[in-house]
């Protein structure tokens, strides 16, 4: 071991703790690491799915599940349905789920296309 103190952190969370020497958040590390391999746009494709994910969760908790945003390209949110009733309600709730996916992912959404899945 280091003979080396361990200074005090303040968290985000306002708690104090011991911050290892050395050692980074994995959060800080990700941007980095990312911009590192050249995969920005992966990163932002499963960010605005995840993001997809909680706000079903939380606008339309029937369809959770049972959705999901498979692609995000210039302005056009095309989403996958596991059946069509799925879809029809995601169609129904699209201005509400529109102006939410905005605000999640800060991008400029115009248009929710959803597709029913074929097994």
């Amino acid at each position: 071991m280091s003979d080396r103190p361990v200074r005090p952190v303040r968290r985000a969370d306002g708690r104090t703790g011991a911050k290892s020497p050395g050692f980074e958040r994995l959060a800080d590390l990700l941007p980095k690491t990312v911009r590192q391999f050249g995969l920005e746009e992966q990163f932002e494709e499963a960010e605005a799915a995840a993001a997809w994910l909680r706000l079903i969760a939380d606008r339309v908790p029937a369809a959770s599940g049972a959705c999901r945003l498979i692609a995000l390209s210039h302005g056009i949110a095309t989403i996958e349905a596991d059946e069509p009733i799925v879809a029809q309600e995601v169609r129904l709730r699209s201005p509400e789920l529109l102006a939410g996916l905005r605000v999640a992912i800060g991008a400029p959404v115009r248009q929710l296309r959803v597709t029913t899945r074929h097994v």
